[in-house]
């Protein structure tokens, strides 16, 4: 059985990831700046893409569109640094909380989350 070693010294092993791809080979992960708890984007994950973010301590996603894995702000500098990871409560999607360096959004955006769509 196959073991990944998190930065923060804890060890996952495989197993304990499969929970998380047995409906799918991608798992929509939301990102969470830490300190304003404001949510930055919504990407998607799959298991290596997972397993590189617990190795490296910053976000990688797999990209839909391109069909590829791609590390969050490694041409851009807009880093996200994770601190934390949950799993919901059907382990079917992660929140991470991050520090995040500059925008988010590949609009330049801090957050992708600006088009107001509806307000009471």
């Amino acid at each position: 059985m196959s073991e990944i070693l998190a930065q923060n010294g804890i060890v996952f092993s495989s197993a304990a990831l499969d929970a998380f791809f047995q409906k799918g080979e991608l798992i929509p992960a939301v990102v969470q700046e830490a300190g304003s708890k404001e949510v930055l984007m919504l990407a998607y994950m799959n298991r290596v893409s997972l397993q590189k973010t617990l190795e490296t301590g910053y976000t990688w996603f797999y990209s839909r569109s391109r069909r590829t894995l791609w590390n969050k702000g490694a041409t851009s500098g807009h880093l996200q640094k994770v601190l934390r990871i949950y799993g919901d409560c059907d382990s079917d999607t992660l929140l991470l909380e991050v520090e995040q360096t500059g925008a988010a959004c590949h609009t330049g955006s801090h957050t992708c989350f600006f088009n107001e769509l509806w307000k009471r």
